[in-house]
């Protein structure tokens, strides 16, 4: 399973999908709002802003960048790298769609 498909399946329940980790998907959604709080890194409070402004609701708004974050975890785990800032804000800037790197 690549990653991509792993974080949305991880954050966003779906008809297709009753088995979520409902105490992973908090970790990553206090992530989400310790970002969003502390505005570190200013783009993910940027990026909730603008997802709402589209008519995204505030929990899916989240769940998209909670996307973005399991990405990068991912990548910190797996490949044993620091974060890559600079991904996570281009991975950001693309949402509502799904992130690619």
């Amino acid at each position: 399973m690549g990653r991509r498909s792993y974080a949305r399946r991880l954050l966003k329940e779906d008809d297709s999908m009753k088995k979520t980790n409902p105490y992973l998907k908090a970790a990553f959604m206090e992530v989400v709002d310790n970002q969003i709080r502390d505005n570190d890194p200013p783009e993910t409070r940027e990026t909730f802003n603008r997802l709402i402004s589209q008519g995204i609701s505030k929990e899916d708004a989240k769940i998209y960048i909670g996307q973005a974050v399991c990405l990068e975890i991912w990548d910190i785990l797996r490949n044993k790298k620091a974060f890559n800032k600079e991904r996570f804000v281009r991975n950001l800037k693309k949402l509502p769609k799904e992130p690619t790197e």
